[in-house]
Protein backbone atom coordinates (compact mmCIF):
# COMPACT_ATOMS: atom_id res chain seq x y z
CA UNK A 1 0.00 0.00 0.00
CA UNK A 2 1.22 3.55 -0.85
CA UNK A 3 0.30 6.35 0.59
CA UNK A 4 -2.69 8.15 -1.88
CA UNK A 5 -1.83 11.35 -4.41
CA UNK A 6 -5.07 12.94 -1.78
CA UNK A 7 -2.80 12.11 1.45
CA UNK A 8 0.14 13.15 -0.24
CA UNK A 9 -1.26 16.81 -1.24
CA UNK A 10 -3.43 16.78 2.31
CA UNK A 11 0.31 16.37 3.93
CA UNK A 12 1.67 19.25 1.85
CA UNK A 13 -0.77 21.87 2.27
CA UNK A 14 -0.95 21.24 6.23
CA UNK A 15 3.12 21.46 5.94
CA UNK A 16 2.60 25.04 4.14
CA UNK A 17 0.28 25.80 6.66
CA UNK A 18 2.49 25.31 9.78
CA UNK A 19 5.20 26.40 7.68
CA UNK A 20 3.98 30.05 7.38
CA UNK A 21 2.53 29.78 10.74
CA UNK A 22 6.01 29.79 11.65
CA UNK A 23 7.01 32.33 9.31
CA UNK A 24 9.54 30.36 7.12
CA UNK A 25 9.61 28.72 3.71
CA UNK A 26 10.37 25.23 3.18
CA UNK A 27 11.05 22.41 0.97
CA UNK A 28 8.66 19.44 1.02
CA UNK A 29 8.59 16.10 -0.62
CA UNK A 30 6.47 13.05 0.07
CA UNK A 31 7.68 9.59 -0.82
CA UNK A 32 5.04 6.61 -1.37
CA UNK A 33 6.26 3.45 0.52
CA UNK A 34 9.09 1.94 -2.31
CA UNK A 35 10.83 5.53 -1.62
CA UNK A 36 9.64 7.09 -4.85
CA UNK A 37 7.99 10.84 -4.89
CA UNK A 38 4.72 11.07 -5.08
CA UNK A 39 4.52 14.74 -4.24
CA UNK A 40 6.36 17.99 -4.17
CA UNK A 41 6.75 21.69 -3.33
CA UNK A 42 8.88 24.43 -3.49
CA UNK A 43 7.56 27.37 -1.04
CA UNK A 44 8.34 31.11 -2.35
CA UNK A 45 11.60 31.77 -1.29
CA UNK A 46 12.76 28.37 -0.29
CA UNK A 47 16.26 27.51 -0.57
CA UNK A 48 17.36 25.53 -3.90
CA UNK A 49 19.71 23.26 -1.62
CA UNK A 50 16.85 22.17 0.10
CA UNK A 51 15.25 20.62 -2.96
CA UNK A 52 17.57 17.82 -2.32
CA UNK A 53 17.90 17.56 1.10
CA UNK A 54 13.58 16.92 1.80
CA UNK A 55 13.66 14.30 -0.98
CA UNK A 56 15.97 12.55 1.01
CA UNK A 57 14.96 13.37 4.34
CA UNK A 58 11.80 11.72 3.21
CA UNK A 59 13.36 8.87 1.49
CA UNK A 60 15.65 7.97 5.10
CA UNK A 61 12.38 7.95 6.86
CA UNK A 62 11.06 5.78 4.82
CA UNK A 63 14.17 3.64 4.51
CA UNK A 64 14.36 2.50 8.09
CA UNK A 65 10.73 3.64 9.45
CA UNK A 66 11.70 6.08 11.50
CA UNK A 67 12.13 9.50 12.22
CA UNK A 68 15.57 10.81 10.45
CA UNK A 69 16.29 12.40 13.73
CA UNK A 70 16.60 9.39 15.70
CA UNK A 71 18.32 7.62 12.56
CA UNK A 72 21.09 10.79 13.53
CA UNK A 73 21.35 10.00 17.30
CA UNK A 74 22.07 6.28 16.22
CA UNK A 75 24.68 7.30 13.37
CA UNK A 76 26.81 9.74 15.53
CA UNK A 77 30.66 8.32 16.18
CA UNK A 78 30.83 5.29 18.53
CA UNK A 79 27.01 4.68 17.62
CA UNK A 80 25.53 1.65 16.31
CA UNK A 81 24.87 3.41 12.87
CA UNK A 82 27.78 4.90 13.17
CA UNK A 83 28.69 6.05 8.97
CA UNK A 84 24.78 5.19 7.73
CA UNK A 85 24.66 8.74 5.98
CA UNK A 86 26.82 7.33 2.89
CA UNK A 87 24.82 4.56 2.19
CA UNK A 88 22.00 4.55 -0.20
CA UNK A 89 23.09 7.06 -2.06
CA UNK A 90 23.50 9.21 0.64
CA UNK A 91 20.72 9.46 3.73
CA UNK A 92 20.17 12.60 5.49
CA UNK A 93 20.35 11.90 9.39
CA UNK A 94 19.11 15.02 11.05
CA UNK A 95 15.53 15.87 11.47
CA UNK A 96 12.70 16.69 9.25
CA UNK A 97 12.00 13.15 7.97
CA UNK A 98 9.20 11.51 9.66
CA UNK A 99 7.98 8.19 8.10
CA UNK A 100 4.01 8.04 7.28
CA UNK A 101 1.72 4.90 8.39
CA UNK A 102 -1.92 3.81 7.88
CA UNK A 103 -4.12 2.51 10.59
CA UNK A 104 -2.98 -0.79 11.25
CA UNK A 105 1.03 0.84 11.48
CA UNK A 106 2.05 -0.41 7.97
CA UNK A 107 4.17 2.14 6.28
CA UNK A 108 3.08 3.66 3.50
CA UNK A 109 5.20 6.69 2.91
CA UNK A 110 7.10 9.39 3.73
CA UNK A 111 7.51 13.67 4.38
CA UNK A 112 10.43 15.22 4.19
CA UNK A 113 11.13 19.02 4.83
CA UNK A 114 13.96 21.26 4.81
CA UNK A 115 14.59 24.81 4.58
CA UNK A 116 14.79 26.52 8.59
CA UNK A 117 16.38 24.58 11.64
CA UNK A 118 16.10 21.42 12.54
CA UNK A 119 13.70 21.75 14.82
CA UNK A 120 11.53 24.09 12.31
CA UNK A 121 12.03 21.47 9.72
CA UNK A 122 10.53 17.98 11.77
CA UNK A 123 7.39 20.43 13.54
CA UNK A 124 6.56 21.07 9.29
CA UNK A 125 6.94 17.55 8.54
CA UNK A 126 5.29 16.01 11.65
CA UNK A 127 1.92 18.98 11.13
CA UNK A 128 1.58 17.28 7.62
CA UNK A 129 2.15 13.63 8.77
CA UNK A 130 -0.60 14.73 11.28
CA UNK A 131 -2.77 15.49 9.40
CA UNK A 132 -3.75 12.64 7.45
CA UNK A 133 -4.78 11.21 10.75
CA UNK A 134 -2.60 8.37 11.46
CA UNK A 135 -0.42 10.19 13.86
CA UNK A 136 -2.37 9.04 17.20
CA UNK A 137 -1.34 5.15 16.19
CA UNK A 138 0.33 3.37 19.54
CA UNK A 139 3.87 4.00 20.50
CA UNK A 140 6.19 2.73 17.28
CA UNK A 141 10.11 3.64 16.64
CA UNK A 142 8.64 7.10 14.21
CA UNK A 143 6.53 8.88 17.00
CA UNK A 144 9.03 10.78 18.81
Amino acid sequence: MHVSYEQAEKAIAAAIAEANKIGTQMCIAVVDSGADLKAFTRMNGAWVGSIDIALKKAKTACFFGMNTGQIGQLSQPGGPLYGIEHSNDGLITFPGGVPIVDEDGVLIGAIGVSGSSVENDHQVAKAGVDVIGLADLPSHPWRT
